[in-house]
């Protein structure tokens, strides 16, 4: 591959080598010291917005009216005190009913406890009232003729009196308790007191009022209920009297019976009849069912009742000791012995008098059995008798059950509402409530607000949220390139390295310095640079970036220096045809240079400038060209980096700025490599990003960047550039008085 040929990478084929000095690089910076840099960027816009926020929260807190809060404390108890034992009108509150509590606190913020105090106080007709809490005056209502209000616009001056009580008025419940804290704020302390003292006591006496106009109504509405009640009771029972007489329906008392509302129960004599004779008729049936039982068993062979029959179990016995005496006897003797015969006699006698038991037995069964069906079919008849008796008094019941039902709704509904009527007769005329005042409210000595040190605290918080706010969009707006990370994040650049910025000496005077931090950081740099391309670190190499003054000379002269001392034949080219300056870093005039050559010169020695002084070889810009980027379109470039090649191992060339010039794309098509210098916390990204573009569009390979002026405590925020750019030797005035102060030195 020709060695000019710009080849691209990956982005991913460059290490970051240098630890050291890149902050934040390879890991994520905690959020939380992002967080503190970015308020110490901004610190100034945040101390003038707490300035500012403090200087208006004085100057509010100072032009406000005092304000003075009266407070008074109220006891609402669940219940009120039990001087009798006997239910109220009203619903009382259970232990868990929490709907008392907030319903007792709707009261006390009522438009209708309001329209009281204000009635009571007269400040419907109060024009300082009304001026005092900023009451609009601008309807009829409030047109005074003669100092007086008219009459006309009473209601609507007590509305608005109302209205303006109720924005003051402030409810408090304290928790965990039964005390409500009533506080109310007004200009003047006198007044704030005397309001807050008639709201507790209209509140209190309001309580009282409903309390009596439901037990008033609730006795009117029981004394008219009653009359009504008790003349259809009487007619209820005259109806049912006459009715059982005509009917001759006779119930009795039931012994030890109640019913479930606790009367007594009653029944008639007709059901008590039929329940004893049902109660007869099941002992029959049961006693006809184990007659038959045992009437059956005795048809058998073996009767169960013979069995347990004690005279037959006796005979048994004795005729098996009788058998077992004939056998005993057999064995000794013929059966004709005299002996045997008896006993033969005997168990036949005993045969005969086991078969007349058990005959006797059997009668008697079948004559209890007999008996047995005989009574049951007698009960049978009467309990029929008497069911058709019942069911008849039950037709002739169902009218009179139903004068009774009415008999006994009448007498329960009277008596219920007889006492009720007593009980409420009896609660009405105690006049306790179960709202106490713990605390009247005092007139206020101090003023409740504005309180300056709250205010001026509650400033200052805002001042430092505002401040804070501000910061962060601020941050979000600028894009500028502070950490090395956001190298790659916002430019998609690879990142060669990180060079900081230097303090009280020439980038000159540092590069002499092996010990030097900058020379560290570009050995870093170097070695990233290996990776570039497939042979290692581009053997032509042009040092760029978006404006002047980012440090692309540094870089240039660095690169140029470390490669030098590794031991490389190293040529650094002056390629900004418009603001040269390594002529001055070398000590020499500059009058010839790269332009000569590009303009037709062949003489490539006479243009070499071999003691520079850093072990690099060097070329100056030479006289200034009317136009740099004419001589850069052809091909002089190419052929000077050809020939210098054959004796030099690498050619760095330090070119002008990329955006506004046409130089830095025209040199970055002919070298192996571009660095980018990219100045931290001043350049855009943007800017970059648009130098980028102007780059690729030319098909120059960026090897990557390089981050210079790096300072770790700004990491992350801070911008800010100006760009110009203008032709003729040398530099400013600083800059080049410090590079003579290095010439003498050296």
């Amino acid at each position: 591959m020709n060695s000019l040929t710009p080849a691209r990478v990956p982005p991913n084929a460059l290490k970051v080598a240098d630890t050291s000095l890149m902050v934040g690089q390879g890991t994520a910076m905690p959020v939380f010291r992002q967080y503190i840099q970015i308020a110490y960027r901004w610190r100034l816009v945040i101390l003038g917005s707490i300035a500012v926020c403090f200087l208006i929260g004085l100057i509010i807190t100072l032009l406000m009216t005092p304000q003075y809060t009266a407070t008074a404390t109220l006891e609402i108890s669940r219940e009120s005190n039990k001087i009798v034992d006997i239910q109220g009108v009203e619903r009382d509150a259970s232990i868990a009913d929490q709907e008392f509590y907030q319903t007792q606190y709707g009261l006390l913020r009522s438009n209708a406890l309001a329209v009281r105090v204000a009635q009571q106080l007269g400040l419907p007709e109060n024009k300082q009232f009304f001026d005092s809490f900023g009451v609009k005056q601008s309807s009829d209502a409030f047109k005074r003729v003669n100092n007086v209000y008219p009459a006309a616009g009473h209601k609507a001056r007590e509305r608005a009196a109302a209205e303006a009580l109720l924005k003051r008025i402030v409810i408090a419940p304290t928790r965990l308790s039964r005390l409500v804290d009533v506080r109310f704020t007004a200009p003047d302390a006198q007044l704030a007191s005397r309001i807050t003292n008639a709201w507790t006591a209209n509140f209190i006496r309001s309580t009282l009022e409903r309390r009596y106009q439901a037990t008033s109504y609730a006795r009117k509405f029981l004394e008219s209920r009653l009359d009504q009640l008790r003349n259809k009771l009487e007619q209820s029972e005259r109806q049912l009297v006459a009715y059982a007489t005509s009917q001759q329906i006779i119930n009795l008392p039931v012994s030890g019976g109640q019913a479930n509302d606790g009367k007594v129960a009653e029944r008639s004599v007709v059901a008590d009849d039929l329940v004893a004779m049902n109660l007869a008729r099941a002992s029959a049936t049961a006693d006809r069912i184990q007659a038959e039982a045992r009437y059956r068993q005795a048809g058998g062979n073996a009767s169960a009742e013979s069995l347990r029959n004690d005279a037959i179990t006796g005979l048994r016995q004795k005729r098996a000791e009788l058998a077992a005496d004939y056998e005993r006897l057999l064995t000794q003797f013929q059966p004709q012995y005299p002996a045997a015969v008896a006993i033969q006699s005997q168990i036949k006698q005993l045969d005969r008098s086991i078969a007349q038991e058990e005959a006797r037995v059997s009668r008697s069964i079948a004559d209890a059995y007999r008996e047995a069906v005989s009574r049951e079919a007698g009960l049978n008849s009467q309990v029929t008798s008497l069911k058709g008796n019942l069911l008849d008094l039950r037709r002739r019941s169902i009218q009179y059950n139903i004068f009774q039902r009415e008999v006994d709704t009448s007498r329960q509904l009277y008596e219920g509402l007889l006492q009720r009527y007593k009980e409420i007769g009896v609660t009405g005329g105690v006049g306790v409530n179960n709202v106490s005042i713990v605390d009247d409210a005092d007139v206020p000595e101090k003023p409740s607000s504005p309180r300056l040190l709250i205010n001026l605290f509650a400033s200052i918080v805002a001042g430092i949220l505002v401040g804070i706010l501000l910061a962060f969009i601020l941050e979000q707006v600028e894009d500028a390139i502070a950490d090395p990370a956001q190298v790659e994040q916002l430019i998609g650049l690879p990142l060669l390295g990180t060079v900081p910025k230097l303090e009280g000496v020439l980038p000159s005077e540092a590069a002499l310095d092996r010990k030097s931090d900058l020379v560290d950081a570009y050995l870093a740099v170097m070695t990233n640079l290996q990776f570039a391309t497939e042979h290692g670190t581009p053997r032509t190499l042009a040092v760029t970036s978006s404006r002047p003054a980012e440090g692309k000379t540094t870089t240039a002269l660095l690169l140029a220096t470390v490669l030098a001392r590794a031991g490389r034949k190293v040529l650094l080219i002056d390629g900004d045809m418009r603001s040269p300056t390594l002529h001055l870093l070398v000590h020499t005039t500059g009058k010839v240079g790269l332009s000569n050559y590009l303009a037709g010169s062949d003489a490539i020695e006479s243009l070499l400038i071999r003691e520079t002084g850093f072990g690099f070889v060097g070329m100056a810009a030479g006289p200034l060209p009317l136009n740099a980027a004419e001589l850069l379109t052809g091909d002089r470039l190419s052929q000077l980096l050809t020939e210098v090649l054959r004796e030099f191992d690498h050619v760095v060339i330090d070119c002008p700025p990329v955006m506004g010039l046409a130089d830095a794309p025209l040199i970055g098509g002919k070298v192996e490599a571009v660095v980018y210098a990219i100045e931290a916390h001043e350049v855009r990204a943007s800017m970059v990003r648009a130098a980028l573009s102007r780059l690729h569009s030319a098909n120059v390979r960026i090897a990557g960047g390089v981050l210079t002026k790096f300072e770790a405590r700004k990491a992350h925020y801070g911008y800010g550039y100006e760009y110009g750019y203008g032709y003729g030797y040398g530099v400013d005035a600083a800059a080049e008085a410090k590079v003579k102060a290095h010439s003498r030195l050296t």
